[in-house]
């Protein structure tokens, strides 16, 4: 005889495992202060974006976007199209991602194991390709019929973190302080903060995007890390939400990908490029802050899928990523760790 709280333990779908990610305690300063990761990647797929892939499809659904065997089209860099692809398979959709050359070799083939189709744009010299992925998907999706969810400008992209949100307030109450997140589509940071601030208003949200990014200003150019930024020429998506953001920081890819092996090495933890720059300012923040603050970084994903870039001394080299300046500052702000 089964147990009515055994077949509550059981789940039926791969989507139900999304969510309920633990916190991490990465560093306590002199004066009390924390600074705590929450990581993502204990989500199916290995990334936060699976929270707001299944968001979409759930409300296209609900507005009759999205019709039994349908198509759905996106534009991708990688984490976003992982979670459609496996969302799609569930429950019986075609799944088509535009990409580029930027992406992971590693996401790509996630996807494709999940049964997408990918289209590839843009030149393989040429990295970074957003318009060119937008404006293919855009026309897929007319000529098709298939559904673009359009993650840089679907509400239904931030609606997928209010849980999110949720669970720190659940772990945390008031005790939590700063946020720090990356910033690509705004849909993960501000989706969050929007959440959090209904719970506890004075939190500090800091947004963390590449050096060469255009969202907080500056100068546009090249970077590497994936899946965060928006390149010069391409349009900043419609949610992110400026007023939500106190601060707007930026991080070298020397930074990003210090930090995230300078993590692994010393602390056994693999997180992604862009997670790398996260941490990087949010362990900068704890040596300044008020005592007994409580940091929170978002960690969108972990290092599994880089291993042929962020944690490739031949690939660093080649980029000439190695920096020992980061590499001290680490070690100096984690000592005692």
């Amino acid at each position: 005889m089964h147990s009515p709280q055994a077949d509550c333990a059981i789940k039926h779908q791969v989507s139900e495992l999304i969510g309920a990610s633990p916190l991490l305690q990465l560093h306590e300063t002199a004066n009390g202060s924390r600074v705590l990761l929450k990581l993502e990647q204990f989500n199916p797929t290995g990334t936060a974006k699976i929270r707001m892939a299944r968001q979409m499809i759930d409300e296209a659904e609900a507005l009759g976007l999205l019709q039994p065997g349908g198509q759905i089209v996106e534009s991708t860099s990688g984490n976003t199209g992982l979670g459609l692809a496996l969302i799609a398979a569930e429950r019986g959709y075609r799944f088509t991602a535009v990409v580029d050359h930027h992406s992971s070799v590693d996401k790509l083939r996630g996807m494709q194991a999940f049964g997408a189709q990918l289209v590839r744009v843009g030149s393989p010299e040429g990295g970074l390709a957003t318009a060119d992925r937008d404006a293919t998907a855009e026309r897929i999706a007319r000529e098709q019929g298939a559904y673009w969810t359009q993650q840089h400008h679907n509400p239904a992209n931030a609606n997928g973190y209010q849980a999110l949100a949720q669970e720190l307030h659940e772990a945390l109450g008031e005790r939590l302080d700063y946020l720090f997140g990356a910033v690509g589509t705004g849909g993960s940071l501000c989706g969050t903060a929007r959440a959090l601030k209904a719970y506890r208003q004075k939190v500090q949200v800091v947004g963390v995007e590449p050096v060469g990014s255009v969202i907080f200003g500056g100068p546009g150019g090249p970077y590497l890390q994936s899946g965060t930024g928006t390149p010069e020429g391409a349009e900043i998506g419609a949610l992110i939400d400026y007023p939500l953001i106190d601060r707007g920081l930026k991080a070298s890819d020397a930074e990003a990908f210090e930090t995230a092996r300078y993590l692994a090495r010393h602390h056994g933890l693999l997180v992604g490029g862009s997670a790398g720059g996260v941490i990087y300012h949010a362990l900068r923040q704890a040596q300044d802050c008020p005592a007994h603050s409580v940091i929170v970084a978002l960690v969108c994903d972990g290092g599994e899928k880089y291993l042929d870039t962020v944690f490739n001394d031949e690939w660093m080299d080649h980029h000439q990523l190695f920096d020992p300046g980061v590499q001290q500052r680490l070690a100096g702000w984690l000592a005692g760790a």
